[in-house]
């Protein structure tokens, strides 16, 4: 799995409540480092953990949020060579048609949809079927 920076928002208020906290996201396989910021209550996790996994296991203990997932390091920039100009588009902006195509097919991805199908038995088919005449 993607090493990953998963960064969590923890109700936590003590240091025992902090310690639970980071021994429960240390037991999962895939953990390679955890710190805590008491100041703004947020729990920094780097490893190929999936973030669902963390948040169900803190949750047990105090109200949880991911703040943000990202790579676990940012790739270094290289300075590059000045670009000629190109024309610019729209700058990155879609149509409102667009836009709503894109959510309706996340959504579709996400909740894929089923169709009840019904199957219907007429008196022909079947003679022994109850019939209120």
């Amino acid at each position: 799995m993607e090493i990953k920076k998963i960064i969590l928002q923890l109700d936590v208020f003590d240091d025992k409540a902090k310690q639970k906290a980071m021994k429960n996201v240390s037991s999962l396989p895939g953990v390679t480092s955890i710190s805590m910021d008491m100041k703004d209550r947020k729990l920094t996790v780097i490893g190929g953990v999936d973030p669902v996994c963390i948040v169900g296991k803190l949750r047990k203990l105090c109200r949880t949020e991911i703040v943000s997932v990202g790579p676990a390091k940012e790739p270094e920039k290289k300075k590059e060579e000045p670009k000629k100009e190109e024309p610019k588009k729209e700058d990155g902006k879609k149509k409102p048609e667009d836009q709503v195509a894109d959510l309706i097919k996340a959504y579709q991805a996400y909740n894929p949809y089923h169709a009840t199908h019904y199957y219907v038995r007429s008196v022909e088919e079947d003679p022994n079927a109850c019939v209120i005449c």
